[in-house]
């Protein structure tokens, strides 16, 4: 993904930030042996991508096609639609 912008936005960044620090802490709950901090770490991970989500519907995103994916997808379809 060298040169995209995939995943360069404050939604991103904080959901990932968010589901890594829960990640973490469940490791080491698992290595502690506390099933009670395990889950309440996973609930933490889920946090992380409803954070992102929420932050993605108010605009801190990057919007759909912007990304260089769905750019070549369309380029493709109006070249066969050309043909």
């Amino acid at each position: 993904m060298a040169g995209s912008s995939h995943g360069h936005t404050p939604a991103a960044w904080t959901g990932v930030i968010i589901a890594f620090i829960g990640f973490c802490a469940a490791g080491a709950f698992i290595v502690m042996a506390q099933p009670v901090g395990f889950w309440a770490s996973m609930a933490v991970v889920l946090l992380g991508g409803v954070v992102g989500g929420i932050m993605r519907m108010m605009g801190l995103g990057q919007p759909k096609g912007v990304h260089p994916v769905h750019q070549v997808t369309e380029e493709r379809e109006t070249a066969s639609a050309k043909g």
